[in-house]
């Protein structure tokens, strides 16, 4: 498929992604109900389709965009088809210091912690940001970032041992499993700013993204300011994950699979592949969120632990694929 197809092809697969989740859910409304919502927002129908419905929906697809994206540009930068924006150690950070706001108590302040979590992930940002702009290998970014990661676990890991109350550890738990339940207008707003900020950056960084797919030496070669451009696709990285991890938690694999799915279609060029990748990851998490709704439990699955259950194999299948290349 050409890309100048596969976008629009996303573009109307997005728009039915959102007409199809707030159609469904645990209220069933019926076409006079919705008619009522349309022409009374306030109503009871209005509340559910305008304040819970598609504010939710919103979110999946602001933050599901926002980890397509991000795992374009890494996969780009790090020349690495299993990166994802948890290599980089910047949901790690942002959710180790999520963690330690909520045990101090700080959850029931509005906006507290996604404000924590932000914090987290602008500290990693500049961290990578400073060793991007002193390293020139992949390898050596990708080892700082598994070391950052493996340190803020072990920090998170250490929060969880300390805390003060076991309902403080369950309200921890519970976000760090995902889920876009309940956000607001306020949420969808906050990270759809990000996201635009993020591509932006990603924009920027295309450029090199694409010079760095002929080699380190070719790329050095081509006059390109290759550190300015490695420093942009880290902040749109950092930007774009640490927001998501802000207003959903930890949600893995989606990073990682929408590149992934949208690769063939324009020929694996890193710069032309981030549109596609976040468009892609919106509607990934879309139809996640949709079917955590309508699977039928006696508790809602977190939206982490559903894309957990399907990313794992997939990230197997890609692994192994990937290892035959390289055998090749």
């Amino acid at each position: 498929m050409k890309r100048s197809l596969l976008i629009p092809l996303l573009i109307v697969a997005n728009l039915a992604a959102v007409v199809v989740s707030v159609s469904f859910g645990e209220t069933a409304l019926s076409w006079s109900d919705y008619g009522a919502a349309l022409s009374d927002p306030s109503s009871g129908e209005g509340t559910v389709l305008w304040q819970i419905r598609l504010p939710r929906v919103l979110c999946a697809m602001c933050v599901g965009g926002a980890l397509g994206l991000s795992g374009a540009v890494m996969q780009g930068l790090l020349r690495n088809p299993l990166a994802e924006p948890g290599v980089i150690g910047v949901s790690g950070t942002a959710a180790c210091t999520a963690a330690l706001a909520i045990t101090l108590g700080l959850a029931a302040i509005p906006g507290a912690v996604e404000a924590s979590a932000l914090i987290g992930a602008a500290l990693a940002g500049v961290l990578l940001t400073v060793v991007g702009m002193r390293v020139r290998t992949p390898e050596a970014l990708i080892l700082f970032g598994v070391a950052l990661s493996s340190f803020s676990g072990a920090l998170t890991a250490l929060v969880f041992n300390l805390s003060p109350s076991p309902i403080a550890t369950a309200e921890v738990m519970s976000w760090m499993l995902g889920s876009v339940t309940n956000r607001s207008w306020f949420d969808v707003g906050w990270v759809a700013v990000a996201v635009v900020v993020a591509a932006v950056f990603a924009a920027l960084s295309s450029r090199g993204l694409r010079m760095l797919t002929l080699g380190e030496d070719v790329a050095k070669a081509s006059g390109l300011p290759l550190a300015r451009l490695r420093v942009y696709a880290l902040l749109a990285a950092a930007v774009a994950s640490g927001a998501a991890v802000a207003v959903s938690g930890i949600i893995g694999f989606v990073g990682l699979a929408a590149p992934h799915l949208v690769r063939s279609a324009v020929r694996a060029d890193p710069g032309r592949i981030l549109l596609p990748s976040a468009l892609a990851g919106s509607l990934m998490l879309a139809m996640a969120d949709l079917a955590t709704r309508l699977i039928p439990t006696d508790q809602e699955l977190k939206l982490g632990v559903f894309t957990a259950l399907i990313g794992a194999p997939l990230f197997a299948l890609i692994a192994w694929r990937a290892a035959r290349e390289w055998r090749l």
